[in-house]
């Protein structure tokens, strides 16, 4: 029977290995030819209660200069609103009815609605108070959560106005040994409902999914390879099965003795 332990094991290690291709992205990407075309289609993301927004308004004054309107927030020090918190306190938050207050002019809808919409509504409304004036509207709660077999796990803010699944993996320091590029969750909130996808980092399809870009307030989950959650408990069941074999055997010695 210890003469089979090492076999055992053998098949035991043979089974946990990888191939080259689980290991790699996109593996089915056509390499001759040297390009491949797949449409990039950025989701247009809709404002929902309780985002945040950032909000300037420069107007131009009487003696030509142009001047920021909403001194009380769009002037804050950068390294304080670079951080969650400091952005809910600076920035215009949306309320759960939908709307946010700015000054000078009053509750606007803004649930719903795109970012450049929302834009070209506060640049109606200021128009009409000010001369020369420009109105820059920016999302500032683009936060995103990555978990699961990855090896830094958390919430993460987006400073770019887009964001790709490989890019939150990255940031995420990438797929642990445990994890799997076959099987990622994508969960997204979208308004009152709750959108999945599931996608396969090894797949050129990625590059066409509604999942590739990612949307504010997403989660990423990455599920587990059973095979790697195998190799790495692989010296714990090889240490039992020794002691169960070494168990047996002594017994059977045992018994073999006495008799």
């Amino acid at each position: 029977m210890k003469t089979l332990l090492p076999l055992f094991t053998l098949l035991l290690l043979m089974a946990g290995c990888s191939t080259q291709k689980e290991l790699s992205y996109l593996n089915n990407l056509y390499e001759l030819g040297g390009e491949n075309y797949f449409p990039m289609e950025v989701p247009d993301y809709d404002v929902q209660p309780r985002d945040i927004l950032y909000v300037s308004v420069k107007a131009q004054t009487p003696e030509g200069a142009l001047t920021e309107m909403l001194n009380d927030r769009s002037s804050a020090n950068v390294n304080y609103i670079s951080n969650e918190g400091g952005a809910y306190m600076m920035g215009y938050s949306v309320d759960p009815e939908g709307n946010v207050t700015i000054p000078m002019v009053g509750d606007v809808k803004v649930s719903g609605m795109t970012i450049y919409e929302i834009r070209d509504l506060f640049q109606e409304k200021i128009d009409s108070l000010f001369r020369h004036a420009y109105v820059e509207v920016r999302l500032m709660s683009f936060k995103y959560t990555v978990i699961g077999e990855v090896r830094m796990p958390g919430s993460f803010v987006n400073y770019n106005d887009q964001l790709t699944v490989l890019e939150a993996i990255g940031r995420a320091g990438g797929i642990a040994e445990t994890g799997t590029k076959e099987k990622i969750l994508v969960i997204r909130p979208a308004g009152n409902k709750t959108l999945t996808y599931n996608i396969d980092l090894q797949d050129k399809s990625l590059l066409s999914s509604p999942a590739y870009f990612l949307t504010p307030n997403d989660v990423v989950i990455v599920q587990p390879n059973p095979k790697k959650v195998f190799s790495v408990n692989l010296p714990t069941i090889s240490f039992i099965i020794a002691t169960i074999t070494g168990t047996i055997s002594t017994t059977l010695l045992l018994i073999n003795y006495f008799n």
